[in-house]
């Protein structure tokens, strides 16, 4: 399987935290990836951040291809400016798409404290679920950063499924789910070349190597 993460679409409504902006990318590029993969069936689509796009540019273009996503909400940004409100998450889920958690503050999970976790794992998620009213089931780790500790919490917090930002294709079915980033820096070919066409043995077998190290430090 072939996971696809989008970020922000278009112009940001936002002020952008330090190395952001390469993660946001013109409407244009957005549409021409999905005319990409709109009938490949091993491939799927996920939005971090919950920004405002999500549902103005995000949402219309899925919905002309008959395509789903899930949207991983930052619980702590609902209602500010440029991000989604409790109303937008809801109306994504009424169009059938898959909402799940990216904390509540935008923070890599490696090295919380216990009332950090909480708040990002417990806390976020809980926000999420009365907004939605129904079980928020999966998460994706900010920044791309997790460990083993990370790993083994979550597992005991009961999430079904997790999303990195590990940049190789995931086996079916997998819990810990690795994903590639669209970001300003490709185009359609790098997203073919390099995303859509599967490595060969050489490539795969650093790309898990480098996948294990996280998982197990």
């Amino acid at each position: 399987m072939i996971n696809l993460c989008f970020h922000g679409v278009g112009a940001p409504g936002r002020p952008l935290e330090p190395d952001e902006g390469r993660y946001w990318i013109d409407e244009p590029f957005f549409h021409a990836v999905l005319d990409e993969v709109r009938d490949r069936t091993d491939v799927s689509i996920s939005f971090d951040d919950s920004n405002a796009s999500d549902l103005a540019i995000g949402l219309p273009a899925l919905r002309r291809r008959g395509l789903r996503a899930t949207f991983f909400v930052l619980a702590g940004r609902l209602g500010q400016s440029g991000s989604l409100d409790e109303a937008d998450v809801r109306a994504l889920r009424d169009e059938g798409m898959t909402i799940g958690t990216h904390g509540m503050d935008h923070v890599g999970w490696r090295g919380l404290t216990p009332d950090q976790r909480r708040r990002e794992w417990v806390e976020a998620r809980s926000v999420l679920e009365q907004a939605v009213g129904q079980p928020v089931t999966q998460a994706a780790a900010p920044l791309g950063r997790y460990d083993r500790s990370v790993v083994r919490s979550l597992r005991h917090l009961g999430y079904a499924r997790v999303f990195t930002s590990d940049r190789r294709p995931a086996l079916p079915g997998a819990w810990l789910v690795p994903r590639f980033s669209v970001t300003a820096e490709d185009d359609v070919e790098t997203v073919r070349a390099t995303m859509l066409t599967p490595p060969g043995l050489r490539a795969r077998a650093l790309l898990e190597a480098k996948a294990v190290v996280k998982r197990v430090r």
